[in-house]
């Protein structure tokens, strides 16, 4: 396992009072590390530095077309400041690298910024929504972008060495800083406005999504959710699901909810209840039947 994941439901809590959002304000992420653990490893530990302190994360206390522009502004920033970061410390081999998903919850947006591919999905309705796009190389935008910038693709692997075409880290195949390169830290972005209808937010790495679609792994939290409102619990069965279908990858999954219990299934009647509900349509069919007959009488 080379992974790393983080997960804070209170941004405020962590952050104190040094910081300023709409709420409530979440954070997550998944790190999805190759070539070793250490980049991975590293982000993890400096995430909150790297986010919101050295990137200039903005602050507000609403969600307006300004602060938009400035969180992606931000987080844009923070991602090549990462990936700055793994070339610099001594620490971090440059052959390894990770890649990153994060998720932003400020009042009813959510935001996702994804370099790699981990997969962020939405379950609205009981229907599945892709959050992100993954960044493979024999995806026909990924390829070409890797082409123009004179990377090739050999066998679906990125300069027949890399299974993504986005990352942090893995200096060893990027170009000298400042000249652009097949392989890039740039992430892509989608946002939407948090409705009644969305239940909860899937974030998990390609050893998820290879041998399932987001539909499917959406279809088996919800029962799960329907029968034990737990996501933890959840989130242990989309691995454990993952493992029986013969995944070869690292599994890392975070379940984020945004609907409470209420969509829980209702437990089937006592028999006292059923014995009531039977008294009640019984008295209902007697009142409708008095009705239809003294109407009946007084034509």
């Amino acid at each position: 396992m080379e992974d790393e994941h983080i997960r804070i439901d209170d941004l405020s809590v962590q952050l104190g009072s040094v910081f300023k959002f709409p709420k409530p304000s979440a954070f997550y992420g998944v790190f999805d590390g190759h070539g070793g653990p250490e980049a991975a490893a590293y982000i993890r530990k400096n995430a909150m530095r790297i986010f919101f302190e050295d990137a200039n994360f903005p602050q507000s206390s609403e969600v307006d077309s300004m602060f938009l522009e400035e969180v992606e502004n931000s987080l844009r920033k923070a991602f090549h400041l990462a990936d700055l970061a793994l070339a610099e410390d001594c620490n971090v081999n440059t052959s390894s690298g990770t890649t990153a998903i994060t998720a932003f919850v400020f009042g009813r947006l959510l935001m996702v910024a994804n370099a790699g591919d981990c997969r962020a999905v939405l379950c609205r309705n009981g229907e599945a929504i892709d959050m992100s796009q993954d960044h493979k190389p024999i995806y026909p935008s990924e390829r070409r972008r890797v082409e123009e910038l004179g990377g090739y693709i050999d066998n679906g692997f990125l300069n027949g060495v890399l299974s993504v075409s986005r990352a942090l880290g893995d200096w060893d195949m990027k170009l000298p800083r400042g000249s652009p390169s097949p392989l890039v830290a740039e992430p892509e972005f989608q946002q939407l406005f948090l409705t009644e209808e969305d239940e909860f937010l899937i974030i998990g790495c390609d050893g998820i999504w290879d041998v399932m679609s987001s539909q499917q792994a959406v279809s088996l939290v919800r029962r799960g959710l329907r029968r034990h409102d737990d996501p933890d619990q959840c989130a242990r069965d989309l691995v454990k699901d993952a493992l029986r279908r013969n995944t070869f990858d690292n599994l890392t999954v975070i379940i984020v909810c945004f609907a409470s219990s209420d969509y829980r299934e209702p437990s089937p009647p006592t028999p006292r209840q059923r014995k009531q509900m039977c008294f009640s349509l019984y008295t209902d069919a007697f009142c409708s039947l008095r009705n239809i007959l003294e109407g009946s009488a007084n034509r």
